[in-house]
């Protein structure tokens, strides 16, 4: 397997730029040194990293666990919430979008019951 350290240093330096972070800053949310951080980054010292370093790293971007580790492998990083497997990640799509609209719902809900039009009249009784 070809490992891209290159697309691993320029994603960490667009991402920190993004967030506005500065290398003590990612260091210090990840947990990671700053000189890994630094000889990541500026590839000055080409190692074997860890599966974790690169976990962490991504989580301190605010990335989905395996950003890092599908960049270095030239895979497409998945996004956060995502699984890999399509249809999972269908079903959490579809999911979220549910979530999504019962919260507009709860909240005209809420609208309505502070405009006084919550109470509705009870449904007509049906002659017998």
């Amino acid at each position: 397997m070809t490992e891209d350290w290159t697309a691993v240093a320029r994603a960490i330096n667009e991402r920190m730029n993004e967030l506005g972070l500065r290398q003590r800053d990612l260091a210090d949310r990840s947990h990671v040194s700053q000189a890994i951080v630094r000889e990541i980054q500026h590839r000055t010292v080409e190692r074997r990293r860890s599966a974790r370093t690169l976990e962490a790293l991504s989580l301190a971007l605010e990335w989905h666990p395996g950003h890092l580790a599908a960049v270095l492998a030239g895979r497409k990083p998945l996004a956060p919430g995502e699984t890999g497997d399509d249809n999972t990640d269908k079903i959490l799509s579809r999911l979220g979008a549910i979530e999504g609209r019962l919260d507009e719902i709860t909240a005209r809900l809420d609208e309505l019951t502070k405009a006084g039009t919550r109470d509705v009249p009870p449904p007509s009784r049906r002659p017998r």
